[in-house]
């Protein structure tokens, strides 16, 4: 028994002094790997991939139509020209745009991108000790990585879900939004316009408010939406982010169920 349980301390001492840090250098270099598709302005020498690109948005029906041309540039659209037929409308044909000096902001681009630093300062100004000189961290029982990498993951996790769930907001808090004020000229009143991300694409959705032959307000509801590639890119990196610190914290976690091991909570 003893014999097993020096195995064991010696195989918690290269895994809390190797492969940790080795796991920890693979997943720093994916979360920058990760920040290169966002617009991150505190990272001196990262090679950005940030662009500017056109994107081409249509939806119709027999009756109804939806056409964008949307310039997204990390998280602005710095340009759209949005046409609408909507054959219900009082006004069927509606043209509006977005200029470049009113853009119309994507907060969950912005969040995500959030998120990231926050994971990635983690990594890198860690509140546990780190030897610079060596690179690595000088973690002391299993306790305190499973501590720093559910920290770490919950930050990717936030981020992640930010590009995933768009926030759901009601007819008026569009309408009384600062991005609807971007449009020109505005639209009429019974109309609302909301861009969002939901995974890999960019959406646009258009609500007509109307009332029914009983009187009652109801929404008919448009959408149109286009695939953008680097959006897919970085949502692979936070799964694979996170795969990373899971499979680390199984490691580390197995060797918690030993409490007499002298190494779960080294001096």
């Amino acid at each position: 028994m003893d014999e097993e349980l020096s195995a064991l301390e010696l195989e918690f001492e290269w895994l809390l002094n190797k492969e940790v840090n080795t796991i920890l250098s693979q997943l720093h270099s994916l979360i920058v790997e990760c920040c290169r598709r966002f617009a991150v302005h505190n990272m001196p020498g990262l090679d950005s991939l940030v662009k500017t690109e056109k994107l081409q948005l249509n939806w119709s029906s027999h009756l109804d139509q939806i056409k964008i041309l949307a310039t997204l540039s990390a998280d602005n659209i710095c340009y759209a020209d949005i046409s609408l037929r909507l054959h219900k409308h009082a006004i069927p044909n509606q043209r509006t745009i977005v200029q470049n000096d009113c853009q119309w902001k994507l907060h969950q681009i912005q969040d995500a991108s959030n998120h990231l630093i926050s994971a990635l300062n983690l990594l890198t100004s860690p509140p546990l000790r780190y030897d610079s000189n060596d690179n690595k961290y000088d973690f002391r029982s299993a306790q305190e990585v499973i501590e720093m990498i559910n920290n770490v993951m919950g930050c990717l996790q936030r981020g992640r879900n930010s590009l995933i769930v768009p926030k759901k907001r009601t007819i008026e808090e569009l309408q009384s939004s600062r991005n609807m004020h971007s449009l020109q000229p505005p639209l009429p009143n019974d109309l609302a316009v909301s861009f969002y991300i939901q995974s890999h694409k960019l959406v646009c959705a258009v609500y007509h408010m109307l009332r029914d032959h009983s009187g009652q307000l109801k929404f008919d509801i448009f959408q149109a939406e286009t695939s953008v590639g680097w959006l897919s890119e970085a949502l692979v990196l936070f799964t694979v982010s996170l795969q990373f610190c899971q499979q680390l914290k199984d490691k580390v976690s197995v060797f918690t169920q030993y409490n007499d091991m002298k190494c779960n909570n080294k001096p």
